[in-house]
């Protein structure tokens, strides 16, 4: 075994090639602002789902007992007609003539049913006057310029529909009109000074809690609208009436006939009006508007220049969220349909890995007992270090270590000096960067074999020993190895425990039998040094070295598996800015080595064989799945807040409970202690967030062309030696 007492030092020849962790100065200021963006467009997609979900909200409304008072309502308007002008001093309701029928419909525009409406009226040319409601006006314009192109009047339901009689008050009403005009005025180019309240009767039931809202309308200039009769029963008795009686009695009556665009039984009533119309015609009744009725020209209006514009752009606005929120949903079939089909994928292939792997009678062959070469690049790791040569030094396997101190400004290469332990190699070198420093390593190790791992991980005493075994298959180029999260005390490093090991390690098992294992881990990996030369060394072609040269081999030909025994205990990021760089880099990186092995999908071979494989499933499962997953979060404050909350929940939970199965089962396979689980539901609102945050920065960063910097990460050293068996204090000599 090479020893050195004098650690050497000695510049590997490409060192000279200049650093990733050193960037120009005009850089710090271009990543800033490309680092704005995610956060810029999530919220240009809150402001799109708070309008969709403003015009698609349904009130809610209390239902408070109605006061039965009614002495506060002038008689003559409890008596009077349907039609109420509080516009002026006075006071007066208008009656509707004899012999005269004016139609009504509330709670459109209806996609459905108001044009089938609006041919049964045009069938009889007969117009009738619309209540519209502004949310719905917003988002079916061309209804609503339907409407007014084909003679029909236009009034206001309110904007939302909300009960203005109990607790309302004259600012809420004043937002309702103001926004309902809006709507109608980009929809269809008119103003009204028609109203019906919502939830509005016959004027004999107004009480002491509608009329002071009537007489606010009129304040504001508007004229309350209210039925005239009993529409459902009228409609009835006049469809259902025998031939001697083919009106509603008394002869001659008049009526509002209020009816509905939506609901139930609309066929219904569309059926009841083309049969009405012409028999009520044919008895000398006439069809009119309100306006009509009363006896004036019309009560819509255009808008001011300013109003119309401001409506063209409210109603623009809610079709372009409407559209974009189509597509959202579209997108969370698609997600929802990729969460369970890689859950379901790696579950079936994880069940089959655990079989194969750990039936007795399988084996890689001869056990591997040869020397291994075990390089550990290292820059800034003084608080790590230590413990991660100790930990090599007390393998079960004979080893000899490799330490590559890549240009460190703090001690590490002498805490590594100072240990003073038998078979460590020091290796200085200019910042050159991992993947350079990785390379020094292999130009200085001895053997065939080759560990690699990172200067913040600590191996058990039995890792390297178990890492090396499938290499007694001549076939196996490079070994993943088991890489665990050591510092899980904390909230943040048990999310990413439940990441390692129901994200990384499951997937490795299903990847593994698949044959295109995409990431041979930094924290723990061995490699052939015959396949590590025929794939072309470690790049710096890409900021995840260790994806390229994975994915060089399988294009290589040579197989890549994993090894979940052989476990290493890796720092993980301590801190949300410290995992944001780390995962940043990963998922660039990721972006980086999938284009770069591109061509793999077109060529024949091992090659073409990983390209049309797992280059797929590594886009879609690792970069497109996690890109779009939050919209199952963002969906579900949506219909939270929006739509019915309980059934949000319960899908919601649904989803969530399928999650915790996979990560049960995940844990049983790693042996971990299932009570870490508890965080999970936590995990699925933050963590995940910040995922996707991350791959959408690293997407617009690989869009942009920009080249990212290498993110040295802050260590504390708080993964000391590792869990399991007490750790010798020497070992065999090679």
């Amino acid at each position: 075994m090479k020893a050195s007492s004098k650690s050497p030092v000695r510049a590997h020849p490409t060192a000279t090639h200049g650093s990733r962790r050193v960037r120009p100065p005009s850089a710090p200021r271009r990543a800033r602002r490309l680092s704005v963006a995610p956060f810029l467009l999530l919220a240009v997609l809150f402001c799109v789902l708070l309008l969709d979900g403003y015009v698609h909200k349904v009130p809610v409304n209390e239902h408070l007992p109605y006061m039965v008072a009614s002495d506060w309502v002038p008689r003559k308007v409890l008596s009077g007609g349907p039609v109420i002008d509080t516009t002026s001093a006075g006071i007066r309701s208008y009656q509707i003539p004899r012999k005269t029928i004016v139609l009504t419909f509330d709670d459109g525009p209806d996609p459905t049913w108001t044009p089938r409406i609006l041919r049964v009226l045009k069938k009889h040319k007969v117009h009738g006057t619309f209540f519209v409601i502004g949310q719905l006006t917003a988002r079916y314009p061309s209804i609503a310029r339907e409407l007014v192109d084909s003679g029909q009047e236009i009034g206001l339901h309110t904007f939302s529909k909300p009960d203005l009689g109990h607790g309302s008050k004259g600012a809420d009403i004043d937002r309702e009109l103001a926004r309902a005009q809006l709507a109608l005025a980009g929809a269809a180019g008119i103003t009204s000074s028609l109203v019906r309240p919502a939830d509005s009767s016959v004027p004999e039931k107004l009480d002491n809690a509608s009329w002071p809202v009537v007489q606010y309308l009129g304040t504001k200039g508007y004229l309350t609208v209210l039925n005239g009769t009993a529409s459902e029963q009228w409609l009835r008795t006049a469809v259902h009436g025998s031939a001697d009686r083919p009106v509603p009695q008394p002869t001659g009556q008049s009526a509002v006939v209020l009816s509905y665009e939506a609901g139930d039984k609309v066929a219904q009533k569309a059926h009841a009006l083309d049969v009405l119309i012409p028999r009520l015609k044919a008895a000398g009744y006439r069809f009119v508007t309100v306006s009509k009725a009363m006896g004036t020209e019309g009560l819509d209006h255009p808008p001011t220049t300013a109003g119309l514009w401001k409506g063209r752009a409210f109603v623009t606005a809610v079709q372009l969220s409407q559209a974009v929120v189509r597509g959202l949903f579209v997108l969370l079939a698609v997600t929802g349909i990729l969460v369970l089909l890689r859950l379901a994928m790696m579950l079936v292939f994880a069940r089959r890995h655990a079989r194969v792997r750990n039936h007795p009678d399988f084996s890689w062959g001869p056990e591997v007992t040869e020397p291994v070469s075990v390089v550990v690049p290292a820059y800034n790791e003084r608080e790590c270090i230590a413990n991660t040569v100790r930990s090599l030094a007390a393998s079960s396997h004979p080893v000899e270590i490799i330490v590559v101190d890549d240009g460190s400004t703090d001690d590490t290469a002498e805490i590594v000096k100072s240990l003073g332990l038998p078979g460590v190699t020091l290796v200085r070198q200019p910042n050159s960067g991992k993947a350079t420093a990785l390379n020094t390593g292999i130009a200085w190790a001895s053997y065939e074999l080759i560990v690699m791992m990172d200067g913040d991980t600590v191996f058990e005493p039995d890792t390297v020993h178990h890492l090396v075994q499938p290499f007694a298959d001549p076939r196996v180029g490079a070994v993943a190895g088991n890489a665990k999260v050591g510092n899980r005390d904390r909230l943040i490093g048990k999310w990413q425990h439940i990441e390692y090991v129901m994200g990384f390690n499951l997937d490795r098992r299903m990847y593994d039998l698949l044959r295109c294992m995409p990431t041979i881990p930094g924290a723990v990996g061995a490699f052939r040094r015959t396949a590590l030369r025929e794939a072309g060394m470690m790049t710096e072609d890409t900021l995840a070295e260790d994806t390229d040269i994975t994915m060089a081999l399988h294009r290589g030909g040579w197989h890549v598996v994993y090894q979940e025994h052989a476990c290493a205990w890796t720092e993980a990021p301590g801190t949300m800015t410290q995992l944001w760089r780390q995962r940043y880099r990963w998922s660039y990186g990721t972006m980086q080595a999938i284009w770069k092995h591109r061509r793999s999908l077109i060529e024949r071979g091992p090659s073409g064989r990983f390209g049309r494989v797992g280059l797929p499933l590594i886009t879609v499962f690792q970069v497109l799945a996690p890109l779009v997953a939050p919209l199952v979060d963002i969906v579900a404050v949506y219909g939270l807040v929006f739509h019915n909350p309980w059934k949000t929940m319960l899908v919601w939970t649904g989803l969530l409970g399928v999650q915790a199965l996979a990560a049960a089962y995940a844990f049983r396979l790693d042996r971990e202690d299932l009570r870490n689980l508890w965080v999970l539901a936590l995990q699925q609102v933050a963590y995940r967030q910040l995922m996707y945050l991350v791959l959408l920065h690293s997407s617009i960063t690989a869009l942009t062309g920009t080249r990212l910097r290498w993110h040295k990460l802050r260590r504390t050293g708080e993964v000391g030696a590792p869990p399991g068996p007490s750790v010798p204090a020497s070992r065999p000599a090679a």
